[in-house]
């Protein structure tokens, strides 16, 4: 017999743990070392109470499909939320064509708009190139990229995330957002 509210239930916990367990994830490998063991006290209670309903209820299977699927929607639920709270800070390298007759005004326009840069100049296969370091807060990536392409549509883009930032342009601006 199909129980829509058991259903409902295992689907919603394991949604909430699945989502929480993402976050922690995120919070973990951003060096959130308060608040990430705190979200996996709730995380492991509610992953405890999910489970046993399920098993519990093995006579159905479709309480075991209901329960996948709350793990699947909370993996993607919290990867949007991660997306939305777009934790730290990400350092992107553009290499630009230095025959661009951009290439010398992209630093002074990234740098109007608040972006760290930091340019030097290279040689590649095809010859000249100018490189730009740029530290910007994940926040701003998607703005960061669309700023780069509007003014330089050939620019070369390479993004990471540090994992440790000292000294700088920033440092006072990083450590006041982190609580240093």
């Amino acid at each position: 017999m199909i129980d829509p509210k058991m259903l409902g239930m295992i689907f919603l916990i394991n949604f909430a743990y699945i989502t929480l367990n993402t976050l922690r994830f995120m919070l973990t490998m951003k060096g959130y070392r308060l608040i990430a063991p705190l979200v996996s006290m709730v995380e492991i209670t509610i992953y405890i109470v999910g489970l046993s309903l399920v098993l519990d209820h093995l006579d159905n299977p479709l309480n075991l499909f209901v329960y996948a699927l709350g793990y699947a929607v909370g993996i993607s639920v919290g990867i949007l939320i991660e997306d939305k709270l777009a934790l730290g800070y990400i350092m992107v390298t553009t290499i630009l064509p230095a025959n661009s007759a951009e290439d010398k005004s992209l630093p002074g326009i990234l740098r109007e708009h608040g972006y760290g840069v930091t340019q030097t100049s290279a040689m590649g296969l095809e010859g000249e190139r100018l490189v730009l370091e740029i530290l910007s807060p994940r926040k701003s990536e998607r703005e960061l990229y669309r700023l780069i392409k509007e003014i330089e549509e050939r620019a070369f883009i390479i993004s990471y995330e540090p994992k440790y930032i000292s000294g700088g342009f920033w440092t006072k601006k990083v450590r006041k957002r982190q609580g240093k």
